[in-house]
């Protein structure tokens, strides 16, 4: 097979033993994405512009705390964001605050009059501005958009040797299929890149192997189940020991599960 620089970790992780070679993928990106986002990018102000406006969800921010003993770097980056988010917070209250202190002002009585009236409360559009902004950061995180775009490249990609490289067709072929996340995004990539004729090989190639190792997958979950029964008590656990952590990620995608 002709190596790319793209392929390497493509092929790389075809060749380890998995229930998602995607997944392998997966984790790499998201490590090279949270320490691109604490390394030198971060002075870059492209970079900074960026975080500042999308910050980080929880798991990440969980992610690049614990990725570092010298936090630095972070609490930098928290700094600036914090920095933007309150004064794009405080922009959106200023506007309101001086209908609002009138608003409570003027009492009950008279603020029922308005919502008699057929006005639509200000407090409540203030509410609702604040609560969609912070709908909005909630939503957004600089790891995930840097990590989703590069994904979409390597599903590409993926496929890509699938269709143009038979030795990596015979490994996609040969492998433990994939976490359902991941099918998923298989087949919307191959409906977007494929001709009709090549989705419909594709779709036949690929349910013949998910279908066959998910009830592998799930042979094992209820073999591991019956091992609790008392009548079993010695027997040989089989492949079925870490079934529950294997069938978890292979619906979900890769987890830090404790094996």
């Amino acid at each position: 097979m002709k190596e790319r620089i793209y392929t390497i970790p493509i092929n790389e992780a075809f060749d380890q033993d998995s229930e998602c070679p995607l997944c392998i993928c997966e984790s790499k990106l998201e490590d090279d994405s949270l320490r691109y986002f604490v390394g030198p990018a971060m002075m870059e102000p492209d970079c900074r512009i960026e975080t500042n406006r999308t910050g980080f969800c929880a798991d990440h921010f969980n992610k690049l705390y614990n990725l570092q003993k010298d936090r630095l770097p972070l609490a930098l980056v928290i700094d600036t964001h914090l920095t933007e988010q309150i004064k794009d917070l405080g922009s959106i209250y200023k506007k309101h605050e001086k209908g609002l202190k009138n608003l409570y002002e003027k009492g009950a009585l008279e603020a029922l009059t308005e919502t008699i009236k057929g006005r639509s409360s200000l407090a409540g559009r203030a509410i609702d501005e604040i609560v969609n902004k912070l709908k909005e950061l909630k939503n957004t995180c600089a790891v995930c958009d840097k990590m989703n775009n590069n994904m979409d490249k390597l599903i590409d990609n993926t496929l890509y040797l699938y269709r143009r490289e038979s030795e990596f067709k015979k490994k996609f072929l040969n492998s433990k299929g994939f976490c359902l996340k991941h099918l998923e995004a298989l087949l919307a990539k191959a409906r977007e890149v494929f001709s009709p004729v090549i989705q419909a090989e594709f779709l036949v190639n690929l349910f013949t192997l998910e279908l066959k190792e998910l009830n592998r997958v799930q042979d094992d979950v209820n073999y591991f189940t019956k091992m609790f029964d008392y009548r079993n008590a010695g027997a040989d656990w089989k492949n079925s020991r870490d079934a529950v952590p294997r069938s978890i990620e292979k619906i979900v995608g890769a987890l830090n599960l404790k094996r």
